[in-house]
């Protein structure tokens, strides 16, 4: 059970409120573990080219991001979708991820997101799913209002499991996120990472 609630608790903070936004108070980095200091911080290569610290308190939970499909995406299910606006006015999606139950409400809602400028992500329940030709449209419900968004073959469809320090190594990709310090280096309040060679394309 205590393995359950630091996952739903990892979880929980790198998605509650705006999921990783970046705010004058927190910066987040996403990238590949270059290496492991002997106090436990991470040497991490942004995607951006930069080398960043990252430091973790010993009990920091972490969640493993891992590959999942179209198949999994069931109707009711509480997904969050990434995505960008289309020259149609129907929102393309850049990736999809799916909560587990326990997780559901989490970041309700649409708004803005980081993943590229203009984009935005949008937490919900998969209400309603039209196939075509080119991938499945859904409609993702939230208190207040939906959003339709077209799923295509090369957007990355992610699920979550458990995790520990022990997923953290060099060569794995990695989100985290944190308010940096003043000697630049970032103080991770929230850690999720790649299984086996996965990059978390959220």
């Amino acid at each position: 059970m205590s393995t359950l609630r630091n996952f739903t608790a990892a979880l929980l903070l790198v998605f509650a409120g705006a999921a990783f936004a970046q705010t004058a108070s927190t910066v987040t980095v996403r990238g590949t573990i270059e290496a492991i200091s002997e106090d436990g911080s991470l040497s991490v290569k942004a995607r951006s080219g930069e080398m960043v610290t990252v430091r973790m308190k010993p009990d920091l939970p972490v969640a493993l991001v891992v590959p999942a499909t179209l198949a999994d995406v069931k109707p009711g299910a509480f997904i969050g979708v990434a995505a960008l606006p289309g020259a149609d006015g129907v929102l393309k999606a850049l990736e999809v991820h799916i909560f587990p139950e326990a997780m559901r409400g989490t970041g309700e809602g649409y708004r803005a997101f980081d993943l590229a400028p203009n984009s935005s992500m949008t937490n919900g329940a998969l209400a309603a799913r039209v196939e075509g030709v080119d991938g499945p449209t859904l409609t993702v419900a939230y208190h207040g209002g939906s959003q339709t968004i077209h799923i295509d073959a090369k957007a990355p469809i992610v699920g979550f499991e458990p995790g520990s320090r022990a997923d953290l190594k060099p060569g794995a990709a990695m989100i985290a996120r944190g308010p940096r310090a003043a000697d630049g280096a970032i103080e991770a309040v929230r850690v999720i990472v790649g299984k086996d060679g996965l990059t978390p394309p959220m």
